[in-house]
């Protein structure tokens, strides 16, 4: 992680968490989508983005540690 501060990465853990609301939202839209038509590609696209939300789940928990750590020590790393 680079020198933030306890704020900006905390900051930066709610964005990461948006992200992930906005992807997980776009998945149960492509599942919807998918019960219709039958339509693979929105399988897909559904595979695609939950994947997505979980890489934005495990950046918000590391930048959240990382703001945790950083409210503690205060140093800057």
């Amino acid at each position: 992680m680079s020198d933030k501060s306890a704020a900006e990465n905390m900051l930066d853990a709610a964005a990461a968490k948006v992200n992930e609301a906005a992807d997980r939202a776009r998945a149960a839209g492509h599942e919807i989508a998918h019960a219709v038509t039958g339509d693979a590609t929105d399988k897909a696209r559904a595979l695609e983005d939950r994947a997505k939300a979980e890489v934005h789940n495990r950046e918000a928990h590391a930048e959240f540690n990382e703001g945790k750590r950083e409210a503690q020590d205060g140093d800057g790393h």
